[in-house]
């Protein structure tokens, strides 16, 4: 069942690890079908160099398990979140890369200082609020989930493919799960790159990208007239 879905969802698993934005198990990377409405994801807690894309966790909307015989992601019910209510995303992602994480743990959103960021987040990085303590002893994964889509009301999911959850670190998304890794990778890059900004501006406020370089940045890659790479 979904056995390419499971391959290429095994190959951004191995990637986040290859990119070095996870370590130990800290991560995870999930795909899904539009057509059968299943998501396959990393199975919980099961060491990297071990993993194979037989060991890929298929489960329906609900997150109940239709193949494999590990146990899914225990972020399963977050990523599900994502599919129910983002449409056109096919691949998510999570890690704790040290320095989205960094801006995680500190509430703060990622501004946009720059062109590199423009390239690939139209605006800054979202973050989340934090949770309530009935929202954590309840079904926190879930919530989780839900936290990410209510700060996206009025937010294009698409064109700002990823967040920072308050306290906790980074979740991006994407077309298919290759992008999703890919957005996570820029993320990481793009908040070293304001961290650094800030430290440079230390004595004085950083200045945020001026409007226009930012757009026309984010719309030669993604706007309708796009123009960067190859038809």
């Amino acid at each position: 069942m979904l056995e390419e879905l499971k391959k290429d969802v095994f190959r951004a698993n191995q990637r986040l690890v290859t990119s070095g934005l996870v370590v130990l198990t800290w991560g995870n990377a999930s795909g899904f079908d539009p057509e059968s409405k299943l998501m396959v994801i990393k199975p919980s807690g099961v060491d990297y160099d071990r993993m194979t894309a037989d060991d890929m966790v298929v489960v329906d909307l609900d997150g109940k398990v239709v193949e494999g015989g590990l146990r899914p992601s225990s972020d399963t019910a977050t990523h599900l979140e994502f599919y129910r209510n983002f449409e056109g995303i096919k691949g998510a992602v999570h890690t704790h890369s040290v320095e989205a994480t960094a801006w995680a743990q500190a509430c703060r959103e990622i501004p946009c200082y720059g062109t590199t960021h423009a390239d690939t987040f139209h605006g800054p990085v979202p973050v989340t609020r934090i949770l309530t303590e009935d929202e954590v002893n309840s079904a926190y994964e879930l919530n989780t989930g839900r936290v990410v889509v209510e700060r996206f009301r009025g937010l294009e999911p698409l064109a700002v493919p990823g967040v920072l959850v308050a306290g906790h670190a980074p979740f991006t998304w994407g077309r298919n799960p290759q992008d999703a890794v890919d957005h996570a990778i820029a993320l990481e890059a793009i908040a070293k790159m304001a961290r650094l900004t800030e430290l440079v501006h230390a004595a004085t406020p950083a200045p945020g990208l001026v409007q226009y370089v930012g757009e026309k940045h984010y719309q030669r890659k993604h706007g309708k007239n796009a123009y960067y790479g190859q038809k």
